[in-house]
């Protein structure tokens, strides 16, 4: 991928002079999601309730074992089948859980080359194994690359470390394993909930509201 300017980007990075370390979320603000299309696909299934059941802000246990890998899909899918009916097959319900999974924008992965030549950064991800397969089967047809691991020092899912956000226990275990100072560490994410988490350790962090973009409200260069 082409990648933009070192002035250009030295410009968009200035207000960051203290920051040496940075963790990004990866649903809304690395890869475009809408927890609605899921909420409809669901509500089409059967599950008049689903918003009840699993939003941005909470989510049901079905859906924290998941995210911390306690569980996996075929017992998700059992989970799911008991508020559906035996009628739903296991490709409905994978197809109405991705569809919260929108696109991956080529100026994002762009960004994130050129935040690697300036920061220690780190891919800190509320995620699942069914999601997993679908974005990087996403990533690998943008760009040929297997893993969101080019882009990152280290990439943290919640199903394969066995905790999510908002516990502090996942913020301090990145901070433990790579020698970060919370005070030089910068942690953006767009769940309000995640945000107190990091903040109860002391990191920065950055809320990206409802319309808001990394490369137009981080990282965007100043004229």
């Amino acid at each position: 991928m082409n990648c933009p300017e070192a002035g250009t980007f030295a410009a968009k990075t200035a207000f960051l002079k203290n920051i040496r370390h940075i963790i990004l979320d990866l649903g809304g603000v690395i890869l475009n999601i809408d927890y609605n299309k899921t909420e409809q696909a669901f509500t089409d299934l059967g599950i008049a309730d689903f918003a009840q059941k699993y939003s941005q802000l909470k989510q049901t246990e079905l859906f924290d074992l998941l995210e911390t890998g306690k569980i996996g899909r075929a017992e998700f899918l059992s989970g799911i089948r008991g508020m559906t009916g035996p009628q739903i097959s296991d490709e409905q319900i994978v197809s109405a859980w991705n569809a919260m999974l929108l696109d991956l924008p080529l100026r994002r992965l762009q960004i994130l080359q050129q935040l690697q030549l300036h920061f220690d950064l780190f891919l800190l991800s509320n995620t699942n194994e069914i999601h997993e397969e679908a974005f990087l089967k996403t990533l690998k047809s943008l760009t040929g690359f297997d893993s969101l691991g080019v882009f990152f020092d280290k990439v943290y899912y919640s199903h394969r470390v066995g905790l999510r956000k908002p516990d502090a226990a996942i913020f301090r275990l990145i901070m433990e394993q790579n020698g970060l100072n919370p005070e030089k560490t910068l942690f953006v994410d767009d769940s309000p909930q995640h945000i107190e988490g990091a903040k109860v350790l002391g990191i920065q962090t950055i809320l990206l509201e409802p319309g808001m973009t990394i490369e137009e409200h981080i990282f965007k260069p100043k004229n």
